[in-house]
């Protein structure tokens, strides 16, 4: 994979990593993204801000609209890379369960 980057990049902050979860908060600007990547942990994502996702996959891609405080949760494995695709900054935490 190329090392330049066509989108500025999501951040990242971790708020807890321990022996039983890591839990990150992802804050995005408009068109930000994650870069491709893979989870190696399940996980859960909790919106603090309604979310307009754009979710690049190998298979596609695809948008989904998440409502603030929504939630869901994926197994691990899934390979990705999110973007935020709305027009203002979004937000979400992430729960990865070790």
């Amino acid at each position: 994979m190329s090392q330049y980057r066509a989108r500025p990049p999501a951040i990242p902050t971790t708020l807890v990593d321990d022996a039983v979860v890591r839990i990150i908060r992802w804050d995005f600007e408009p068109g930000a993204d994650t870069g491709v990547h893979t989870h190696g942990l399940g996980y859960v994502v909790v919106p603090m801000t309604d979310c307009s996702f754009l979710i690049e996959e190998k298979d596609g891609e695809r948008r989904v609209e998440i409502a603030k405080g929504a939630a869901y949760r994926r197994d691990a494995g899934a390979e990705h890379n999110v973007v935020n695709a709305g027009t203002a900054p979004m937000s979400f935490i992430e729960i990865e369960y070790k």
